[in-house]
């Protein structure tokens, strides 16, 4: 893949279901900062949140007119079903699904890679802050 901009999601749940939240940052080809997403979901599962912060990092991208984007997840579920290696079964997470297959149709190209916690700080940091700011209020 040329030079593409990376994008890291992360969503959490507190409950399954639970309150939730996205949490997303793009970096551009040198590894800096575009923009973050915090945004707190209302009530949903992990996973629906997961999609969830995907569609909102994806949204935010092809605002930017970004065309080659590397993505990274801890989600292994989610990784697993958009790459083709698991079936969307659930009925909560088929929509979310194919909206994320209609935004990637978008970009000219993208890979989908499963990452550890530890490399998703970032993203998980800002999930869990739309949260708490959200009960902060």
């Amino acid at each position: 893949m040329t030079s593409a901009y990376q994008l890291f999601c992360d969503g959490a749940a507190r409950g399954n279901p639970g309150p939730a939240g996205a949490g997303a940052v793009l970096k551009n080809e040198d590894g800096e900062l575009v923009a973050e997403i915090s945004e707190y979901l209302g009530k949903t599962t992990n996973n629906q949140a997961e999609y969830q912060a995907l569609l909102h990092g994806l949204e935010k991208a092809l605002g930017l007119h970004v065309k080659h984007l590397k993505i990274f997840m801890d989600s292994e579920l989610v990784v697993r079903q958009l790459n083709g290696a698991y079936r969307v079964k659930h009925p909560d997470l088929i929509p979310l699904h194919q909206q994320v297959q209609e935004s990637l149709k978008k970009l000219s190209s993208f890979e989908i890679s499963h990452v550890f916690r530890e490399k998703n700080k970032e993203a998980d940091k800002l999930a869990n802050r739309a949260i708490d700011e959200h009960f902060s209020r």
